[in-house]
């Protein structure tokens, strides 16, 4: 085979065995089984560029990266009326879904449509603040392009246009 076929199965077929691999569900990763609230806070943000927190300072046992920190979201009603409109919200957003909502917390999972990757985001009613705050982070890569800030974003924007 000429190093031009080569070159062409791996242009080809490269892009195909991951989409393939993304239909499978091989791309999911797997859920996270520390996920909720423990002493008032959300999980720590990931290490690594692919998640953001409102809670990203308060974790003080390991370096914190800036583009980790993102706002807490608005409130409005107290936590329960707080939490049922953002589940809406997020009902009415492509990929998601709610796998668990109390009074005062909400966890969602969000699959992209191709590859079927899954980002958890999880949202706290925090009494003392009265305010929400916020987690969310890519279960697989090093980096998510900024997907999960503009997803918070997009929800903050939400909530301010009622």
């Amino acid at each position: 085979m000429t190093w031009w076929r080569w070159i062409g199965v791996v242009v080809v077929g490269l892009p195909v065995a991951v989409l393939a691999a993304g239909q499978l569900g091989l791309l999911r990763g797997k859920t996270p089984d520390d996920l909720g609230v423990r002493d008032g806070k959300l999980k720590r943000p990931s290490l690594t560029p692919n998640s953001v927190s409102s809670q990203a300072d308060v974790h003080g046992e390991h370096p914190m990266r800036d583009d980790a920190r993102i706002a807490p979201l608005p409130a409005a009603g107290g936590a329960k009326t707080s939490i049922e409109r953002l589940r809406k919200l997020i009902e009415g957003m492509p990929g998601a879904t709610v796998v668990e909502q109390r009074d005062d917390y909400l966890y969602a999972q969000f699959e992209t449509r191709l590859l079927r990757f899954v980002d958890d985001a999880e949202f706290w009613y925090d009494p003392a603040a009265q305010v929400i705050q916020v987690r969310s982070a890519s279960r697989v890569g090093r980096k998510d392009f900024g997907v999960n800030r503009a997803r918070i974003e997009a929800l903050r924007a939400r909530l301010a246009a009622g």
